[in-house]
């Protein structure tokens, strides 16, 4: 059987990135472009500055990417790109990136949802197994998913507000930690103790998530002890707020997995790269004896080796899309 190489882009928020990706599971070559060092001066993303550095760098990426790889456009089977969800600026430039290589190259053009993206990830690593619970934590996302095969996802629960690595960045930011924030508070986790009151975020039954309530809580604690004059444990704040998070998250996905009478769990994301995220599911999967599976940690961000691994799938089920295909700023990816 012929390999299938798949040239991959992915510009939804503020990494420029393209990849060529064989048979799936298999990275030829990737180029990353991160922006983080220009937004880091305005604390976050900045939508417009973001999608003008899309345009800089988009082209040379390509040239890059080809050099790299030593792979020719004529062999190159299909184009996938993150058409959503994202930054529409930033995605704009993707797509068009895409829709213009596939005409001139006569390639089928793949679009690829971005959470499939970081779900397939895991599949760089191994071969999936199904069925599969796959938790999606994310600056963006935070959803539990099940899937019974390839490219078929269904959503069990979500958040209802914030998603978990925007929490991060909004405690990081009342505490004064620099953008991106949610590496150094998991960082300062592990050297504080939970000294804090804090509440528990959702702690039902159900398989939904709910984290404005305790980024309230924290930045109320924190400017109630700054006008009290007292000083602030940052890292016993930290340690007690990554407690109460990972404590809902990886209670929820646990029990998902025992009542769904599902053995293999995978964690997406950006936020799969926290550190007390993943000790907690390692030592609780170990005793209920489940497979897990992370991502590499250069996987856990966004990346287009990550399109190029999805986008395989997704072809093999027929899934392509004529010149027409648009960027969409927020897209639904399940099938419920």
């Amino acid at each position: 059987m012929k390999d299938i190489l798949i040239l991959a882009i992915e510009s939804s928020c503020d990494e420029t990135s393209m990849s060529i990706v064989k048979n799936g599971n298999c990275e030829i070559a990737t180029i990353i472009l991160s922006q983080i060092d220009i937004h880091k001066n305005f604390g976050g993303v900045v939508p417009e500055i973001a999608s003008r550095k899309h345009i800089e760098n988009i082209t040379i990426i390509l040239e890059e990417l080809l050099n790299k790889s030593q792979v020719a456009m004529e062999d190159i089977t299909a184009v996938a790109v993150t058409y959503g969800p994202g930054l529409i600026g930033s995605l704009l430039i993707g797509v068009q990136a895409a829709k213009t290589i596939s005409l001139v190259m006569k390639k089928p053009l793949i679009p690829v949802h971005h959470i499939a993206g970081h779900i397939y990830a895991n599949n760089l690593e191994k071969r999936l197994s199904f069925p599969l619970l796959a938790l999606v934590v994310s600056g963006g996302h935070t959803e539990l998913v099940y899937m019974a095969e390839d490219y078929s996802f269904t959503k069990i629960g979500g958040t209802l507000d914030d998603a978990v690595g925007e929490c991060y960045d909004k405690v990081a930011k009342v505490l004064q930690i620099s953008y991106p924030g949610g590496p150094e508070v998991d960082r300062l986790a592990h050297l504080g103790k939970d000294n804090y009151n804090l509440p528990y975020p959702l702690d039902d039954k159900s398989y939904n998530f709910s984290f404005s309530g305790l980024k309230s809580a924290v930045i109320n604690l924190v400017h109630n002890e700054k006008q009290k004059g007292n000083e602030i444990n940052t890292a016993d704040l930290c340690a007690t707020f990554q407690n109460r998070v990972v404590s809902v998250l990886v209670k929820k996905t646990m029990r998902a997995l025992q009542e769904k009478q599902v053995n293999n769990l995978i964690v997406a994301g950006g936020v799969s790269a926290n550190k007390g995220l993943r000790e907690k599911l390692i030592l609780e999967c170990q005793k209920q004896n489940i497979n897990l599976s992370f991502p590499k940690l250069i996987y856990c961000t966004d990346n287009a080796t990550m399109i190029g691994a999805a986008a395989y799938y997704a072809y093999q089920k027929g899934i392509v899309s004529d010149l027409k295909l648009t960027a969409k700023a927020t897209d639904n990816l399940y099938n419920n």
